[in-house]
């Protein structure tokens, strides 16, 4: 059988590293650890492998479950094997955290080690105008691999002041602080806004991690909180 799809480029990919990339667009893990991945990410497996719901393990993380109101989940991948991760073809990235700590949005995050704590903060500043927007920092030694929605620029926030819509921004270096701010006045608001209205405002020491997309809003539920940052389903049951 012939055909260009069995060009090298589309092999399975032999890597001594635990996390590589198989191609731009996927990730392939070979476990020797557990792994935590956002649910629906797996695309293929090879091995014996189980995956299991992961619990928010706190009941700190269950009540900002209850805040933010989201809809993503982890889970628990463990085993012998090789498991496939993959999310709306987006562009795959992986960072290796060495005790430092990183922010990033829920709908970019696809997988990282077991051994690396996570957490949910909410972003200064936002208000009920804003939805409420909520961070996912996650700290410790180990990789992490999120996914982009085309290709990405990673912009210096030490010079001067950085903005960036919510929904293009896919993570920053925790070290940052940024607050919320908003370019909508009160006449805008009555004739519906633009669908700019609200940014991050990054300025200090570190990066910021922009996509050349927006994500869709999500839509509120109840009292909980929708925006670019959100991880508040990450802590189902």
């Amino acid at each position: 059988m012939q055909s260009p799809l069995f060009e090298q480029a589309n092999l399975e990919v032999q890597s001594e590293r635990r996390f590589a990339l198989q191609n731009p667009q996927m990730l392939r893990v070979h476990l020797g650890g557990d792994v935590l991945a956002v649910k629906g990410a797996m695309v293929s497996y090879q091995g014996r492998i189980r995956f299991d719901h992961e619990k928010a393990g706190s009941v700190g993380k269950l009540l900002k479950k209850v805040v933010t109101g989201e809809d993503v989940s982890l889970m628990r991948v463990s085993g012998e094997g090789d498991v496939f991760f993959a999310s709306e073809a987006g562009f795959v990235f992986l960072i290796d955290l060495a005790g430092d700590a990183l922010s990033v949005n829920a709908r970019n995050l696809l997988a990282f080690d077991s051994t690396i704590e996570w957490d949910i903060r909410r972003v200064q500043g936002a208000g009920m105008l804003s939805g409420g927007l909520f961070n996912t920092t996650l700290q410790g030694t180990g990789t992490v691999a999120i996914h982009t929605v085309g290709q990405p620029v990673i912009l210096d926030c030490t010079v001067q002041p950085t903005y960036v819509d919510v929904q293009a921004c896919v993570g920053w270096s925790a070290n940052l602080v940024p607050q919320v701010v908003s370019s909508m006045n009160v006449r805008s608001m009555l004739r519906g806004g633009s669908g700019e209205a609200f940014q991050y405002a990054f300025h200090g020491p570190g990066f910021v991690v922009v996509q050349p997309s927006e994500w869709t809003p999500p839509v509120a539920q109840g009292g909980g909180g929708g925006g670019g940052f959100n991880l508040g389903g990450l802590l189902d049951g």
